[in-house]
């Protein structure tokens, strides 16, 4: 079994309507006691239980747990070749790719960038541990229940997929062109690389040009969610100036 335990990633998975509960409360704050009435309003069982019992069953918690069945599927996620055929003639559409992202906070991060900018779709290799899922929904204040989210088995194929479909892919990198100064309307997709190892190079090689950030700072670069935020918010600007 596992719980998610932070404040807004309950909210949000009660909030998505998807299957959970039922939820644990052992010290009725006022945060939990709101979550309370969102679960009865929603019709999810409350079930009030002793401090012990839910350290042993939520180690991480706050005096609140909400029993979710498995956390690494998530009803969010999408087949690419679904999301694809559903796109129809949508012009403006914004993919994210996350090329071997495997810091969970950082992950959870993207995703929550992704909520508040807008992303269609976020597409990755690895599948996620139930461990590391629920760090991911914590660290993303929820956002993981609404983000649309693709694993496919080869990140470089699927980029080509999205190619056929009309797609312009572009890899962050701190030596590629200033992202202001590339049109990012339309169909396109951000590629983000590792922290430690960047892009890999059959993906690069599938990006039509590589955009950065200008920056002033002496250290090396921006932490890779920070970068998916700022370049996120840039294709965000563009498309509100149509």
């Amino acid at each position: 079994m596992n719980y998610l335990t932070g404040f807004h990633a309950i909210e949000e998975r009660i909030r998505s309507g998807r299957e959970c509960g039922p939820l644990l409360l052992a010290k009725p704050g006022p945060r939990a006691r709101e979550l309370v009435s969102l679960a009865v309003s929603r019709k999810i069982r409350v079930d009030r239980v002793g401090t012990f019992e839910i350290d042993r069953l939520a180690p991480d918690n706050r005096g609140i747990a909400l029993l979710v069945e498995d956390l690494t599927r998530d009803n969010a996620d999408i087949g690419l070749e679904e999301f694809l055929e559903g796109l129809g003639e949508q012009a403006d559409v914004l993919a994210l790719i996350l090329d071997e992202i495997t810091d969970p906070h950082n992950y959870g991060a993207i995703l929550r960038c992704c909520d508040q900018f807008g992303v269609d779709i976020v597409i990755s290799r690895n599948r996620r541990s139930a461990k590391h899922a629920e760090v991911i929904s914590k660290t993303s204040a929820g956002a993981v229940s609404w983000v649309p989210q693709a694993e496919v088995p080869n990140l470089a194929r699927a980029a080509q997929q999205l190619k056929d479909a009309g797609f312009w892919l572009y890899g962050a990198d701190m030596g590629g062109d200033p992202a202001h100064e590339k049109d990012l309307r339309g169909r396109v997709t951000l590629v983000l690389g590792s922290e430690g190892t960047g892009i890999s190079r059959l993906l690069r090689e599938c990006c039509d040009g590589m955009v950065g950030i200008p920056s002033e700072g002496k250290i090396d670069s921006l932490n890779v969610s920070v970068a998916a935020g700022v370049l996120l918010y840039e294709a965000r600007r563009q498309r509100l100036l149509r």
